[in-house]
């Protein structure tokens, strides 16, 4: 005669969500203000929103230094955060035109007050995402 034991099932432990931090920037006053028209208006496929300097919003010459994907259109929408459109690939390339010594020898044209705030702008891009600062940037900003 067999004797059958009941076994008791394993339940697997219960499926721990990882944490995620949460980082909520601050915007420069209107700076992802959705507006239809201001759109329309774009410098190589982006807005004014993805440069780190802006003479005029509707004259898309005095925009420099793109440091922005194109996903910045749906940080404008408000569907994400804009730090998370940061051109991480290029943005390094970005510092080194406001750096002393440009890149071969080029360096953006704006004068030093549009130079430092673009610097202290990057330099806050760099510091949300916890990355250090280039030592160009630590110099400007």
């Amino acid at each position: 005669m067999t004797t059958m034991t009941k076994k008791k099932a394993k339940t697997p432990p219960p499926r721990q969500r990882k944490k995620v931090d949460v980082v909520f920037p601050v915007l420069e006053e209107d700076e992802f203000n959705h507006d239809e028209e201001q759109q329309k208006v774009v410098k190589h496929g982006l807005p004014w929103q993805a440069y780190a300097i802006v003479g005029n919003k509707d004259d898309p010459a005095t925009w420099l230094l793109p440091h922005h994907t194109r996903k910045v259109y749906r940080a404008i929408q408000g569907k994400i955060g804009h730090e998370h459109t940061v051109d991480w690939e290029n943005i390094g390339l970005m510092v080194l035109y406001l750096s002393r010594q440009g890149v071969e020898g080029r360096r953006v044209q704006a004068d030093g007050g549009a130079i430092l705030s673009a610097a202290r702008h990057l330099a806050a891009h760099y510091s949300r995402a916890g990355k250090p600062l280039p030592d160009a940037l630590a110099v400007l900003a």
